[in-house]
């Protein structure tokens, strides 16, 4: 019996961005699903031309607390797989001991860890500006082409665009650099597998591998893969079945224990 997957979205998306992931973990026999973060259920294009009037208050204890109330419903430990800011929800669940193994993709990581690249640097300044307050930051399609879809065409990034991108809150990413972006990274753990992206304009693959090789317990098992030639925008773009299927293959070799 396989366990379920639970997909958890990064910032300015919303689950549609999972609908392909889905299908495939499904059709190989895995039950998933894809819980919206609160304030981003519904279509992407909804959601951008009328934008909840309380998502500038949104911030990452609500978020997951969210999935931590979600998955104590849960008869079994899920398997968790979450892109960006959601590969930090992950591992703040894991950490919590709710999940039986977890995959972060691009994903945000804890304890201020920050890294000298221009294009984290420059998305984190614009993102977090105080004198932005609780406005929502408002993704367009230039920027999605920069940050997200950067080793795509533009057509191919602009109906990237259409399809999943959303308004967000930046207390999210505010909140990153307070204590709830604060984890214990030397206890046991379970399973991990962090996968960057080579060409990510906004989580450096160099930030996704310090975060890796952070977990110090040597009992427990983190790994790191990396793929080149993609953006953040990995999970979407031409050759997204490449990565599903090295996570599939890493959850097959992990998932012994939890089948016998």
């Amino acid at each position: 019996m396989n366990p379920k997957i639970i997909f958890i979205h990064g910032m300015f998306l919303n689950p549609r961005s999972w609908d392909p992931w889905l299908g495939y973990f499904q059709k190989l026999g895995y039950p998933a699903e894809s819980p919206a973060w609160p304030m981003h259920d519904g279509e992407p294009s909804s959601l951008r031309q009328n934008v909840p009037p309380d998502l500038g208050k949104l911030s990452l204890a609500t978020v997951y607390r969210h999935y931590a109330v979600l998955l104590t419903r849960e008869l079994l430990p899920p398997v968790v797989i979450g892109l960006s800011m959601g590969g930090l929800v992950m591992q703040k669940l894991a950490a919590a001991g709710q999940i039986r193994a977890g995959v972060g993709i691009c994903s945000v990581a804890p304890n201020r860890m920050l890294a000298a690249d221009w294009g984290f640097l420059r998305n984190s300044a614009a993102i977090t500006n105080p004198f932005a307050g609780d406005e929502p930051y408002e993704m367009t399609p230039e920027l999605f082409h920069q940050n997200f879809g950067n080793t795509m065409t533009e057509d191919d990034s602009n109906a990237a665009y259409q399809q999943y991108a959303v308004a967000e809150s930046r207390q999210v990413l505010r909140n990153v650099m307070s204590e709830d972006g604060v984890l214990a990274m030397d206890l046991p753990h379970v399973p991990l597998l962090f996968v960057g992206a080579a060409e990510d304009e906004i989580i450096p693959a160099s930030l996704v591998k310090r975060n890796a090789h952070a977990y110090s317990d040597e009992r427990s098992h983190a790994e790191y893969v990396e793929f080149s030639g993609r953006g953040h925008f990995i999970c979407g773009q031409n050759g997204w079945e490449e990565v599903a299927l090295r996570v599939t293959n890493w959850l097959e070799s992990h998932l012994v224990a939890y089948r016998s």
